[in-house]
């Protein structure tokens, strides 16, 4: 499972960021991570310097093998509120769709 990290001009990004992230993301689906194939993150900051709250946006898009890409936001005061409230968020998406799937419909 690859996880790509990216940021808007207004987030202040680098290597530590990004591997927090990816073991942010990668801790929540761990257990489905042989379903996935490539989870693609997106950070941005709403109202860039002027702060407000819940500004931070956490994107995160799953491809899964064979199935249409399953995508989730978040929205927190933080970086990390917002990127565990998407990872929780992607997390409940995958297993809906794979318990659809196993069931047939």
């Amino acid at each position: 499972m690859q996880i790509h990290v990216n940021t808007d001009r207004n987030i202040q990004g680098g290597e530590s960021l990004h591997e927090r992230v990816q073991a942010m993301v990668a801790d929540a689906v761990s257990h489905l991570a042989d379903r996935i194939t490539r989870i693609e993150v997106h950070l941005s900051d709403e109202n860039s310097a002027k702060g407000g709250d819940k500004d931070k946006r956490c994107v995160l898009e799953a491809r899964i093998g064979g199935l249409q890409p399953i995508a989730v936001s978040h929205q927190a005061e933080n970086l990390a509120l917002a990127i565990d409230g998407a990872a929780e968020k992607l997390e409940r998406a995958i297993e809906s769709t794979l318990g659809r799937l196993k069931s047939g419909g």
